[in-house]
């Protein structure tokens, strides 16, 4: 795993300095090795640059910018090729020669053959980009499922592209500003949906996805693969022939993923996804496998430290946990700068915090992102379904009626789903996946007012909705819950979860594999009809059915969790005044974009204990250390350094 940085510049030069400075700000994503490469064409002057953290072949002849025999092709790639071995006795048959073991110079052989098409034939997470001097053109790839980042600015004289967005800043002609525009998509959702970001004039490349830059500035955006979203398209598979076939495909994922030269353990919290990986994983090594889980002290209703110790029983594992405290949140200013911006998953505090535990004795790490998105293994998935055969009538009725209930047992709670399901249930779908996952919603005026954040037929739907439509196009005609998958896929797991594993993990130059993402597991389970997902109530039936004998029952049977952490608790005691103080102040950022009179509000209701506000509270606490952090973007906070006022 590794970051990766360049420009493409006409008329006028990056000096190599600037470029090191690029290339330093990766450095936590490749602390082992970094390099740069600058060369001139005819009025274009190319720079690579490129950290690296050692995973297959360590040694140098594999680190990066790497160029072929005659130097006429130069690469700098992120991530891991897991069918290289395979390609590379192709292109060997074929004459190729090869000088390292690693997937990088595969990679760069590959496209010595095929050109840009050669992304269609790999398999794995990553992003990179090619300089071919032959053909004078610039190529950006990103994976299928955007596991990988990759991020470009563009100006009439230079583009520039990196794995993160703090190392285009450091190029001495971007300017980090807020794109206000994108402030009514970030407060809804949690993020900013792909292509945009919240900075001005910065765009991510989207995932299955090529773009060819030529030397005159022309540019081509190209995708190379997407999911089918309509649903079976052949013969239905019986469940016991689906449930074997799923078990053979996750199987195989997970072996690809144990390719390395460095030690390999596993995320295991407790739940279906991440035992059922670690229990292929106990099958299919040779010594006990090393796995890693997080707890919080003092809220039993986050904490699956106990079921994760009942799958590292159960597999023979080599078991370490770590407890999380209320003084986490002081990780907020070093979080905010490793996410390039403020980010509305508090999961984020125990993610990093698993994450540098994990660092401690490896180097790569399998988890179970992607189960959920996969197979239907949210419940706000069947409250959607549900909610589609209920009258009209009845969800009204029972929003009257329980919009005045406490919030008895928390944000998780039955009373608080049962609010939750009863104000969406008679929106039109659309809007309901919106509303069951938003940050902000209703209150979004409230919270900013200066925006057009209603639409002008009359209904309450905020405009941000409109950024979704291309992926509603694309799924109409398919079933409610083939669509919610679809969109689920899109955009809540590109744009907050694979987000927040890669940040967290690349913090601590640990490389994360999502076996449950594998590109032929995704396609067969899209193809699968509803119910061998979602049947009465019942999540990741097939999944279920297909490890039933290897999982323990207790965890098999169990209802999600999730991996949250205790906000309404912490922001009532220990963070109270560190909330206050940072959004409460005289000369808080936010002033600039938010109703202030309004987060005052919200801070004293969720205090008294009138509401539950802590994911929004959190939200704008995370926008406003990333607005005090813009003018010093380019530098980390020190770890050491980073305190929180009020937590003693």
């Amino acid at each position: 795993m590794c970051g990766i940085v360049g420009s493409l510049q006409r008329n006028g030069v990056l000096d190599p300095e600037s470029l090191r400075q690029m290339t330093a700000a990766l450095r936590h994503r490749g602390p082992e090795r970094s390099g740069i490469h600058q060369w001139t064409t005819g009025d274009c002057q190319i720079s690579l640059g490129h950290t690296r953290l050692k995973i297959l072949d360590l040694s140098d002849a594999a680190s990066q910018p790497m160029g072929n025999d005659d130097g006429s092709v130069w690469l700098v790639f992120n991530g891991e090729i897991y069918n290289f071995r395979e390609l590379r006795a192709s292109l060997e048959q074929r004459g190729m020669r090869f000088r390292t073991g690693s997937d990088t110079e595969v990679l760069l052989r590959l496209y010595e053959v095929e050109g840009p098409r050669c992304v269609e034939r790999l398999e794995g997470m990553f992003a990179f980009a090619v300089w071919d001097g032959g053909q004078r053109r610039l190529l950006l790839a990103r994976d299928r499922v955007g596991k990988k980042p990759l991020f470009y600015c563009w100006s009439p004289t230079v583009f520039a592209f990196g794995s993160e967005i703090k190392a285009l800043l450091r190029h001495p002609a971007i300017v980090p500003a807020v794109d206000r525009q994108s402030l009514p998509a970030f407060f809804l959702y949690g993020y900013v949906p792909t292509p945009d970001t919240i900075y001005q004039g910065i765009q991510q490349l989207p995932p299955g996805h090529t773009l060819v830059l030529d030397s005159a500035g022309q540019a081509r955006l190209s995708p190379y693969w997407d999911l089918r979203p309509s649903g079976p398209s052949g013969p239905i598979p019986t469940p016991a022939h689906a449930a074997a076939r799923v078990r053979d495909l996750l199987t195989a994922a997970v072996r690809r993923r144990l390719v390395s030269d460095v030690p390999v353990g596993a995320m295991l919290s407790g739940g279906l996804d991440s035992s059922i990986v670690v229990g292929i994983m106990s099958r299919l090594c040779r010594e006990p496998v090393r796995t890693f889980s997080i707890g919080f002290s003092g809220d039993p209703r986050f904490d699956e430290t106990a079921y994760a110790r009942l799958a590292a029983r159960r597999f023979g594992t080599r078991h370490t946990e770590f407890t999380v405290e209320p003084s986490a949140v002081e990780l907020v200013e070093r979080l905010v700068w490793h996410h390039d911006g403020p980010f509305a998953d508090s999961s984020a505090i125990p993610t990093y915090l698993l994450c540098r535990l994990t660092r401690e004795h490896v180097t790569v790490a399998l988890n179970g992102d992607g189960g959920d998105e996969l197979f239907a293994g949210y419940l706000r998935f069947y409250a959607a379904v549900l909610s589609e055969r209920v009258p009209a009538w009845v969800p009204r009725a029972a929003h009257r009626m329980l919009g005045s209930l406490p919030p008895i047992g928390g944000p998780r709670g039955l009373v608080r789903r049962a609010q939750k399901f009863a104000a969406s249930a008679s929106l039109p779908f659309s809007e309901r996946f919106s509303r069951w996952n938003a940050v902000f919603y209703e209150d979004l005026p409230a919270l900013l007012p200066w925006s057009d954040t209603r639409q002008g037929n009359g209904r309450s739907a905020p405009e941000p909705l409109w950024r979704l439509e291309p992926y509603w196009s694309q799924c109409r005609g398919a079933s409610g819950l083939s669509q919610l998958l679809f969109l689920n896929l899109k955009t809540y797991l590109l744009d907050d979860l694979l987000v927040k594993m890669d940040r967290c993990s690349m913090a601590h130059a640990l490389e994360a594999r999502s076996p449950f993402l594998d590109r032929e597991l995704l396609e067969y389970v899209f193809g699968l009809p509803d119910e061998m997902k979602l049947r009465r109530g019942h999540t990741k039936v097939i999944l279920r059915r297909a490890f039933a004998d290897l999982v323990p029952r207790e965890i098999l049977t169990r209802d999600k969790m999730g991996f949250g952490v205790p906000l309404q608790r912490w922001f009532k005691t220990d963070l109270r005044d560190y909330l206050r103080d940072l959004l409460l102040a005289p000369g808080a950022r936010l002033r600039g974009y938010v109703d202030q009179d309004y987060v005052r509000r919200l801070c004293e209701a969720h205090v008294a204990g009138a509401a539950d506000y802590s994911a929004r509270l959190w939200t704008l606490l995370t926008f406003e250390v990333w607005l005090r952090q813009l003018p010093t973007w380019s530098t980390a906070p020190e770890e050491a350094a980073v305190s929180a006022p009020g937590l003693g």
